[in-house]
């Protein structure tokens, strides 16, 4: 089992706990210091209160363990950050509103995500919608705008 395995097992039930969704961690060497660094999100986008409650919490949850051997290590927790892959359902519904490039078999689309259901994501591409099988995406990720319309309300619970 890797180093990133181990700890995913260790750190996502800590972030759940929090309320929040764990996106992922990663296991690094930067400029020759060990970095463990938690990815989260959640509905309404994360703000620095989550971070110190998430950040709190992992960092209590890997001093009681021995998941890193003594070994020293800087913690960090963020966010995904607004260039992500769409892979997940949820992160298409916190996408409501946003521009997306999407590679759906073979062909790229870019449009705008009107609305999402269990299955689908309906785009408005030009002047036309697209409903497209989340099975069908190949990859997706939002489009920066720096002067983008108003964001639409996204269904709670996604």
């Amino acid at each position: 089992m890797s180093k990133v395995d181990v700890l995913s097992g260790v750190i996502g039930p800590i972030v759940r706990q929090t309320g929040t969704d764990f996106e992922g961690v990663e296991w690094e060497t930067v400029a020759g210091e060990r970095v463990v660094r938690v990815i989260i999100d959640r509905d309404g986008g994360v703000d620095l209160d989550c971070v110190a409650e998430v950040s709190s919490a992992v960092s209590a949850a890997l001093d009681a363990t021995d998941v890193l051997s003594e070994e020293p290590y800087t913690l960090e927790v963020t966010s995904p950050g607004v260039d992500r892959p769409l892979t997940l359902q949820r992160h298409w519904y916190r996408a409501i509103g946003r521009l997306v490039r999407v590679l759906v078999k073979g062909q790229e689309v870019v449009g705008r995500i009107e609305s999402c259901t269990d299955t689908a994501v309906t785009l408005t591409i030009g002047a036309m919608q697209r409903e497209i099988d989340y099975a069908d995406i190949e990859r997706a990720h939002i489009e920066i705008e720096f002067n983008r319309p108003k964001e639409k309300e996204v269904p709670d619970g996604h």
